[in-house]
């Protein structure tokens, strides 16, 4: 069975740099960070008091108060993001056979801010259950998969995929392989996260992951740097039309690039901590490869989890050289987490848009906050410190890493018909 060709389509984003693509690239190649004091609740008493918060986002610009009112804050973001995208590929229920159009949408945690409001609203009251009925469908993350769906009216394949911080590379993965199978010719996929709470806070906190550099939030993110402490908190959506090649063409959709590949694998090793040896990431990106029918000498970009730890930013670097070799050093590598920070969720997605803009305008976008090099690192590796650097890029790769040993890697090329 020959396989389908899946190009991208549609883009929609939010993010800590901005509430649409164009404002999210202009940061990201200007080195903008996205990282200052948290508003979104009183963090004083925190270790952490900052974070990479989304700005001035108005969920009613894209749904009633009404239903605002009965959603979370992380399924409103990716309805945002889907909404933009399905306007951006100019698809509706009246130009595209709704029964093959699907939505597979992920997010690595959910509705935590409403799960946290629910609980301690309970627990200041006498013991007697009340609970808004809203509270569940508000709280399980597929429910975003499920809006988005009901919003457009598309009846295709509806799921969300949950796998930490891999959740919306893996969603993207699961899309581009249905529409190769000929089961849709359309999925929205992607992701969206937004945990900056007293709960997700205070977790991550707990499990000493994350940044405390609250006099400089700015530079606490810095991937790569000899004197990184964390990662810092982030949120974000991001959505994609993911369309068979042959049905785009029919219907004269622009195309902003096409999926080549990606792959799956397992550490199998730590419930939070990376494989010293960076053995699951290296798999991960030769299975992508393979997946993609592509030598490792074709990949100009890499887009690396890289979240400003210091063990799993060693582990992906090492990772890197076993894979491509000499070719290592031909490359360009960075870490956009070091503008956005660490979007959980929706971190894969974002970073493949990243990759994708990359692809098409042949910039990097670079790794910002760094200081001090780190002498555990291969120096000949460029990482693209601090500033964009112009290249031509044939074709990118983004990897994305979460909990439980989850690894995840996209590979997006050049448009050629």
């Amino acid at each position: 069975m020959e396989l389908k060709r899946v190009v991208v389509t549609g883009i929609g984003t939010l993010t800590p740099l901005g509430n649409d693509l164009n404002s999210y690239w202009t940061g990201l190649i200007n080195g903008v960070s996205g990282a200052d004091n948290i508003t979104l609740f009183d963090a004083s008493k925190f270790k952490t008091r900052f974070a990479c918060e989304i700005k001035g986002f108005d969920p009613t610009q894209f749904m009633d108060k009404k239903e605002a009112r009965k959603t979370d804050r992380f399924a409103q973001l990716a309805i945002a993001a889907s909404e933009m995208a399905v306007t951006d590929a100019g698809i509706s229920k009246d130009n595209v056979d709704i029964d093959r159009v699907g939505v597979i949408f992920a997010s690595g945690i959910g509705g935590l801010t409403t799960f946290q409001e629910e609980v301690i609203n309970f627990a200041k009251g006498d013991g007697t259950p009340r609970f808004n009925p809203f509270f569940i469908p508000k709280m399980i993350l597929d429910i975003a998969a499920g809006l988005i769906s009901m919003r457009h009216g598309f009846r295709g394949p509806n799921y969300a995929v949950v796998s930490a911080c891999a959740s919306s590379t893996n969603a993207i993965i699961s899309a581009v392989d249905t529409i190769r199978l000929g089961k849709a010719d359309i999925i929205i996929s992607g992701g969206a996260e937004a945990v900056i709470s007293e709960a997700g806070l205070g977790g991550f906190n707990a499990m000493k992951a994350m940044s405390e550099r609250n006099d400089d939030p700015k530079t606490a993110s810095r991937p790569y740097d000899k004197d990184r402490d964390g990662f810092v908190m982030g949120e974000a959506a991001g959505a994609l039309i993911l369309e068979d090649y042959d049905h785009a063409i029919k219907r004269g959709a622009k195309i902003y690039c096409e999926i080549a590949g990606g792959g799956a694998t397992a550490d199998a090793y730590h419930l939070t901590a990376p494989h010293p040896e960076g053995l699951g990431a290296r798999n991960v990106m030769l299975a992508a490869l393979k997946d993609a029918g592509m030598r490792a000498d074709e990949i100009d970009y890499i887009n690396t989890h890289g979240t400003s730890t210091p063990l799993g930013d060693g582990a992906e670097a090492k990772a890197i050289t076993e894979v491509f070799g000499e070719h290592a050093y031909n490359l360009n590598i960075s870490a956009t987490k070091s503008m956005t920070g660490h979007c959980l969720g929706a971190a894969g997605v974002i970073e493949a848009i990243a990759c994708i803009q990359s692809v098409i305008h042949d910039i990097i976008p670079p790794t910002i906050n760094h200081f001090t090099d780190d002498p555990e690192l291969d120096p000949k590796l460029n990482f693209t410190f601090n500033h964009a650097q112009k290249k031509t890029v044939r074709a990118a790769l983004s990897n994305t890493f979460g909990f439980g040993g989850h690894n995840a890697c996209v590979i997006v090329k050049k448009y050629s018909a």
